[in-house]
């Protein structure tokens, strides 16, 4: 998904990118569209890099590369998603700043709640809307399920539930991640995080301008 060439302008005081995982791209949009920010463009880059982490901070450089001469500002919106602290350490060489927290997981829960009941949940298997989506593509696929299914005690074994943070209230979704968990043996809740912290984190960009 690339960033739109007809920016309009605005009275919030300069034009920001968000450089953001493909995973994001609804949520994000979505978003936008509710506070008319309309000083926001979006860039995304694929959401399969999640299953690459180590290319996530040399794709991101590309792309700030790319468009840093056509915004005021870019954020990035990932989190640490697994590159070990590569990423941070790539948007402070690069003079961007990008959302806390490890992974999407924690910052649609809210990273000051996630931090506080991980120790309590190194047991869960977690799912957001767009994972209980691309469920088949980004888990069963990648880990070769579908021609070996006998594998699924071997991948999922020391789990014992399915997490399901819903960004949405989509019945089917739910229907969706429930299946799933009682096809991989698992026990089954669903939370209702909204976006999290996500809508703050954007809020924050407008007030700064």
């Amino acid at each position: 998904m690339s960033y739109s060439e007809n920016k309009s302008n605005s009275d919030e005081g300069g034009e920001i990118l968000l450089l953001a995982c493909g995973a994001l791209a609804a949520e994000i949009l979505a978003l936008i569209k509710l506070n008319g920010w309309n000083h926001f463009h979006l860039h995304c880059l694929p959401a399969q890099l999640h299953l690459y982490p180590d290319k996530i901070p040399g794709e991101v450089e590309k792309a700030v590369i790319k468009f840093k001469k056509k915004f005021d500002r870019i954020f990035v919106v990932y989190a640490d998603c697994g590159t070990g602290g590569l990423l941070k350490k790539k948007c402070d060489e690069l003079g961007i700043d990008m959302i806390p927290g490890p992974h999407c997981y924690a910052f649609f829960e809210g990273v000051e709640r996630f931090n506080e009941i991980a120790e309590t949940e190194i047991t869960a298997f977690y799912l957001t809307d767009f994972l209980v989506r691309q469920f088949k593509s980004f888990i069963i696929e990648p880990l070769g399920l579908d021609k070996h299914p006998e594998l699924k005690d071997v991948y999922f074994g020391n789990y014992t539930k399915l997490v399901y943070l819903a960004q949405t209230r989509d019945r089917n979704l739910t229907q969706l991640a429930e299946g799933y968990a009682n096809d991989m043996g698992l026990n089954f809740e669903r939370r209702f995080t909204g976006y999290g912290d996500l809508t703050p984190t954007l809020e924050t960009l407008t007030q700064s301008q």
